[in-house]
């Protein structure tokens, strides 16, 4: 784990400051990751995880957001990641078991064929990176652990407050699902005022839907995918905002550079250094406007672990165990810093 902070620095806990909390994508490992980084990332928070003012999730990240909105422990979600859930999360538990890691035979033809149009039209308001998911044939893998978990997480929550009553069609507070529109390519946030209705468990399953791996999700007769496509923080979306703390979880950066050996990493990291670049220019932004905004990534450590396939359900035990002790290990460094400049 590597953590950068930029900003101004304020004392930890301010009487009425807002804090938001950014979860990025990152597959099944950096889910995994994101899970041991919030068990540490907790104590250093005003208020309970699920009680800030804003959480934005992005693919795997959406997941974790609603999970904490529907008022689900860290310790629940690092038994999640063990396998060891009880009660009415063991049947989507049984379920993710079956998720392997690589993806279903997908459809011979073109995932969008509306967004490739776009993307040779208007370049300027289509980046070449999304037009290409277009390309990418249209995938067959369904969300059906994911949409099981946030259904079930979400009719629990409101029961235990509201017995008898159909659960609401949003979550508490400010909470913003990304996905894109696959046949404009343009970000859209779900729960943020102006976004489509839609509900909880189908703008999850939406955020999530990689092209070429999954069925786009379909939501008001328009088709969404992945969140990650256009961001895979999806930061930007807090510009302008009246935050005064925004953590950020980014399971696809990586501010600490390791060497490899293995040479399909070695082709991967420069990917990570791109993605990086993006994210830390975001969160200057942010700082810019006051903002005090900490960037957490994996390490070489978790890196290591993590290997190349995200998607990998076999690897993520060993990559929340490891997230454990590298997220420790780096915002121990950031306080150290801290107090020095202090």
């Amino acid at each position: 784990m590597a953590a950068i902070a930029f900003g101004p620095d304020r004392a930890r806990h301010q009487p009425g400051s807002r804090t938001g909390l950014v979860l990025g994508a990152g597959g099944v490992l950096g889910a995994a990751w994101m899970t041991g980084a919030l068990a540490c990332l907790r104590d250093r928070l005003p208020c309970a995880l699920g009680d800030v003012d804003v959480i934005v999730g992005t693919s795997a990240g959406s997941v974790l957001a609603a999970a904490l909105r529907c008022g689900t422990s860290p310790e629940e979600m690092v038994a999640w990641q063990r396998g060891e859930v009880t009660g009415a999360l063991r049947d989507s538990a049984a379920l993710a078991a079956q998720d392997g890691p690589l993806p279903p035979l997908p459809h011979l033809r073109f995932g969008s064929v509306p967004l490739a149009r776009a993307a040779l039209l208007a370049p300027h308001r289509v980046p070449p990176w999304v037009g290409a998911s277009a390309l990418l044939p249209r995938g067959r893998g369904r969300h059906t652990a994911v949409r099981s978990l946030v259904e079930v997480l979400q009719q629990r929550h409101h029961q235990h407050a509201h017995p008898g009553e159909p659960p609401p069609a949003w979550l508490d507070g400010d909470t913003w699902i990304a996905a894109v529109d696959y046949d404009t390519g343009q970000s859209v946030f779900f729960g943020r005022a102006g976004a489509p209705s839609a509900s909880v468990p189908d703008a999850v399953v939406a955020s999530c839907s990689i092209p070429g791996w999954h069925k786009p999700q379909l939501i008001g007769g328009r088709r969404y995918v992945d969140g990650g496509v256009r961001s895979l923080t999806s930061l930007s979306v807090l510009s302008g905002t009246d935050l005064d703390e925004v953590y950020v979880l980014a399971p696809m950066a990586s501010i600490e550079i390791d060497y490899p050996i293995q040479a399909y990493l070695r082709i991967e990291r420069p990917l990570r250094q791109v993605i990086t670049f993006a994210v830390l220019r975001q969160a200057r932004a942010l700082s810019a406007q006051g903002m005090r905004v900490t960037v957490l990534t994996p390490g070489p450590k978790d890196l290591a672990t993590m290997g190349i396939n995200l998607m990998d359900p076999r690897r993520k035990e060993a990559v929340l165990e490891a997230s454990f002790v590298t997220t420790a290990d780096a915002l121990g460094r950031l306080d150290r810093v801290r107090a020095r400049v202090a």
